[in-house]
């Protein structure tokens, strides 16, 4: 009988159940569609995973996360982060002060002059300084979901129940139980929510107690969208082609993010988006699928002015879920047997196997989290 259940099998979920499992616990992980579905938040091959930040803690947590990507890349056989390094800039990015941060834990990096970067990568154009830390990389979303659950049923206590949206759990003496929204059930001593963009919707019916809710920071879902803009060196183009620099831009005017498309663009473009570009919806239920076009026209304006190194005509573009708190922090947090493991508000994927084992911890009184992730610490921020 299995005594934890997780809900959602996206990389939190995911992470959640080979860190539990590994540790003992018999555990049944409930997904509503497929593991690293195109609906939700874990899917495709490119993602950032950088080092800058202005907080020193997530700094400090991406190196503490970085020993658990070399762990799962050595029990998957798999590699997960394809190295490209990173380029910080934009005049309210504040290269200099990221710079400082990287320094205090020892992160590799070098702070350039607008042209001294431009010389070195002549495919970007700059109007400030520029950080550069060359640990920074693309890590494979779809392939670390499926890494870590493999890495779980290896140890012979995973059951993944897909097609099963959870719709309700209930207290029972034993625990909880959780229904379906077809009208089955599953039942175990402890629970991990990991739904990511659902939560907004499951939020009201986790039999939580009310004080908690109350003190819960609103979660904001956007339906984001990004664009593949296609290289125009031949040789940057293919799997095996040295990759381009992942990069965040954040100016007055407009706050941008790339990195290399990978698979999901048949390695030959970048894939660039705003940050907070796309519409506000409800829940992950709120999908529609369609990019704005103004959004649109945006990016391509900045990829003509910004990325000389690319044709600024996109011939691929997605959407994707951002779950964001007022204070842009993960909630990591418990009461009784029940952790909630969501949101990771947009850059939660560099922390993905680490993600489960603060998830474990918090579950098993193993450990603490950080008190940044703890609703009390987020009381009143959207106030």
């Amino acid at each position: 009988m299995t005594d934890t259940i997780i809900i959602g099998a996206g990389l939190a979920g995911a992470s959640a159940a080979w860190r539990l499992a590994e540790r003992g616990h018999q555990v049944t992980v409930l997904e509503r569609t497929t593991p690293a579905n195109e609906q939700g938040s874990s899917h495709g091959s490119a993602r950032i995973f950088r080092y800058a930040y202005p907080e020193q803690m997530y700094t400090d947590l991406v190196v503490r996360s970085k020993a658990c990507w070399d762990e799962l890349q050595r029990v998957s056989g798999t590699q997960l982060i394809r190295p490209t390094g990173a380029l910080d800039h934009g005049d309210i990015r504040d290269p200099a002060g990221l710079a400082t941060v990287l320094a205090t834990a020892g992160v590799e990096h070098e702070l350039l002059s607008a042209t001294a970067a431009h010389e070195r990568w002549p495919q970007f154009t700059f109007e400030t300084d520029v950080l550069w830390h060359p640990g920074a990389g693309v890590l494979d979303a779809g392939g670390t979901v499926n890494a870590m659950l493999a890495a779980a049923s290896a140890t012979g206590r995973l059951e993944l129940r897909t097609s099963w949206p959870a719709a309700r759990v209930e207290r029972i003496a034993s625990g909880y139980r959780v229904h379906s929204a077809n009208g089955t059930t599953v039942e175990a001593e402890a629970i991990v929510v990991a739904a990511g963009g659902w939560l907004p919707a499951l939020l009201g019916d986790l039999s939580l107690p009310g004080a908690f809710l109350d003190q819960f920071p609103g979660l904001e879902v956007r339906q984001e969208q990004a664009y593949h803009f296609p290289y125009l060196d031949a040789k940057d183009v293919g799997a095996d082609a040295d990759p381009w620099p992942t990069f965040i831009s954040k100016s007055r005017r407009l706050q941008t993010y790339g990195l290399p498309g990978g698979r999901d663009a048949d390695w030959r473009g970048q894939k660039v988006a705003q940050f907070n570009g796309g519409k506000l919806i409800d829940s992950a239920l709120g999908q529609d699928g369609v990019v704005d076009a103004a959004n649109r026209r945006a990016l391509i304006a900045y990829a003509a002015e910004y990325l000389p190194g690319v044709l600024p005509e996109p011939y691929a573009e997605t959407t994707c879920l951002f779950t964001t708190t007022p204070t842009e922090d993960f909630v990591i947090d418990r009461v009784d047997n029940l952790v909630v493991l969501s949101a990771c508000s947009g850059h939660g994927g560099k922390f993905a196997p680490l993600l489960g084992e603060l998830a474990a911890d918090l579950l098993t009184g193993a450990g603490t989290v950080p008190e940044e992730f703890r609703i009390a610490a987020q009381a009143g921020a959207d106030a």
